[in-house]
C-alpha cells in the first residue's frame, strides 16, 4: 500500500492538510503587503526617484514587481527541485527569505530599497511555490487531485485574504505602544507580524511536511510546449490551462494598486476596502475544494470554461460599482467564478504532467498565476486614467477570449 493511502484525515492526505496550514501563515503575512504597500508609499515614508511615474503607476509596479520576479524565477526553482526529488527543502528555503525580507520593510524608506525587497521576495515565492504545487500533486491520485488540489489553495487563500482584513485594522488602529521598543506606527507593526508569520509557516512545514517516498531525483529533459503535437489543437493544453491562469489572476488583481481611487470614488476606508479585497479570496477559499472535488467526478474542462464565462460581466460590473456593497457583492461572485478556473485548471495540469516533470511543467500554471497578479497591478495603475470603469472593462474581455481559448484548445478530459 503506497503512502499516499496510508496517510490521510479526513479522507485528505495529511501532507496536504499539513502544507496548507502552513502556507496559509505564510500568505496571511505576505498578503498584509496589499493593502499596506500602498498606503505606506501614499503616506510620504517613502523617497526617492519615481522615473516621472505617478503613484498609482508606481505603487502598481511595486506589487507587481514580485510576481515578475517570481514568475522568472519560478520554472528554474521547479526544475532544480525535479532534479534534486527534495520538495519540502525548497518550500523552506523560501519560507526563510520571506522571513527575512517582511522584516526589512521596517528599514524600507527608498524605493530603491523596497525594489529590492520585493525582488528578494519574488526569489522566495519562486521556491516556496513551486515545491509545494509539485508535493501536492505528487501525494495525490488522479480521482483525488482536484479535491486536493481545492483544499491547499483554500488553506493558502484563508490566510491571504485573511491578511488584508487585518493589516486595514491594523493601520487604522495604530500608532502602538509597546515595552522596551516603545511607539510603533501601524506600518511597522505590520511588517513585523508579516515576518513573524513567515517564520511560524517554516517551523510548521520543517515539523509536520516530508517529502513524499515516491518523489526520486528526476534526470528527464526540462520540456516546455506552446504548441501542441496533436494537429487538431493550435496550443499546448497546459500552455493553454496557463494562459487561462493568467487571465483569472489578472482580473483577481485589479483592485490592487487603485485602492485610493476605490476608496475615494466609493467614500470608504483602507478597513472596508480590505473587505473588498478579501471577499474574493475568501469566496474562493470556501468554494475551491468543492469544485475541485466534482471537477474529479465531473471532468474539469467545463468548470473551466463556465468559470471564464462567469468572469466576464462580473469583473465589468465592478468598474460600475457605486457603493461600498456593489464591489462587495461583485468581488464575492468573482471569487466562486474564480474557484471554477483555479482548482481544475491545477488538477488538469496536473493530470497532464510527466513523472518527474511535475514541478517544471506545474509551474507553467503558477508563473501565469503570478504574471496575471503583476499585469492585474500595472494594469489597474496605469488604465485607471481613462477612467474608473477602464481597467475592469479590459478584465472583462480578457475573460472572454479565456473562455474561448480553453474551450477551443483543451482536450475533453
Amino acid at each position: 500500500m503506497s503512502s499516499i493511502q496510508q496517510s490521510t484525515l479526513f479522507g485528505t492526505d495529511r501532507r496536504v492538510i499539513a502544507l496548507g496550514v502552513a502556507r496559509m501563515a505564510d500568505a496571511m503575512g505576505n498578503s498584509f503587503l496589499i493593502v499596506v504597500l500602498p498606503l505606506y508609499i501614499a503616506s510620504g515614508s517613502v523617497s526617492g526617484e519615481v522615473f516621472g511615474f505617478s503613484e498609482s503607476l508606481i505603487t502598481g509596479i511595486v506589487l507587481g514587481l514580485y510576481g515578475l520576479v517570481s514568475s522568472a524565477f519560478q520554472p528554474f526553482a521547479g526544475r532544480i527541485s525535479d532534479r534534486a526529488g527534495k520538495r519540502r527543502l525548497f518550500v523552506i528555503l523560501g519560507l526563510i527569505l520571506f522571513m527575512f525580507a517582511n522584516f526589512a520593510y521596517v528599514i524600507a524608506d527608498t524605493y530603491e530599497i523596497i525594489f529590492m525587497i520585493r525582488a528578494v521576495q519574488g526569489i522566495a515565492a519562486a521556491l516556496t511555490i513551486t515545491a509545494s504545487i509539485a508535493l501536492v500533486s505528487e501525494v495525490s491520485r488522479a480521482d483525488s487531485r482536484g479535491k486536493n488540489m481545492g483544499i491547499y489553495n483554500s488553506f493558502r487563500l484563508i490566510g491571504f485574504g485573511a491578511g488584508p482584513l487585518l493589516s486595514g485594522i491594523l493601520v487604522e488602529a495604530g500608532p502602538y505602544a509597546l515595552p522596551v521598543v516603545g511607539e510603533i506606527n501601524g506600518f511597522i507593526a505590520s511588517f513585523c507580524i508579516a515576518g513573524l508569520m513567515a517564520m511560524v509557516s517554516g517551523i510548521l512545514v520543517s515539523l509536520m511536511v516530508q517529502d513524499p517516498v515516491e518523489t526520486k531525483p528526476s534526470t528527464e529533459k526540462m520540456v516546455f510546449r506552446v504548441t501542441s503535437d496533436d494537429p487538431y489543437y493550435t496550443l499546448d493544453p497546459i500552455f493553454a490551462l496557463g494562459i487561462s491562469t493568467f487571465i483569472m489572476s489578472t482580473g483577481f488583481a485589479l483592485l490592487a494598486s487603485i485602492e485610493p481611487q476605490v476608496n475615494e470614488r466609493l467614500s470608504q476606508g483602507a478597513f472596508v476596502f480590505s473587505i473588498q479585497f478579501s471577499a474574493l479570496v475568501g469566496m474562493l477559499a470556501l468554494i475551491q475544494p468543492f469544485v475541485g472535488k466534482l471537477s474529479d467526478q465531473y471532468g474539469r474542462k467545463v468548470f473551466i470554461v463556465a468559470g471564464l464565462v462567469g468572469l466576464a460581466p462580473i469583473t465589468l460590473a465592478q468598474g460600475l460599482s457605486t457603493e461600498s456593497w456593489h464591489l462587495i457583492v461583485a468581488r464575492a461572485l468573482q471569487g466562486i467564478s474564480a474557484a471554477m478556473v483555479f482548482a481544475p485548471a491545477l488538477a488538469l495540469a496536473g493530470d497532464l504532467t510527466k513523472k518527474g516533470q511535475e514541478g517544471a511543467q506545474l509551474s507553467v500554471l503558477t508563473v501565469s498565476f503570478g504574471i496575471g497578479i503583476s499585469a492585474g497591478a500595472i494594469l489597474s495603475g496605469y488604465a485607471i486614467r481613462f477612467g474608473f470603469i477602464a481597467p475592469f472593462a479590459i478584465g472583462a474581455m480578457l475573460a472572454a477570449f479565456g473562455a474561448i481559448l480553453v474551450k477551443t484548445q483543451v482536450p475533453e478530459d
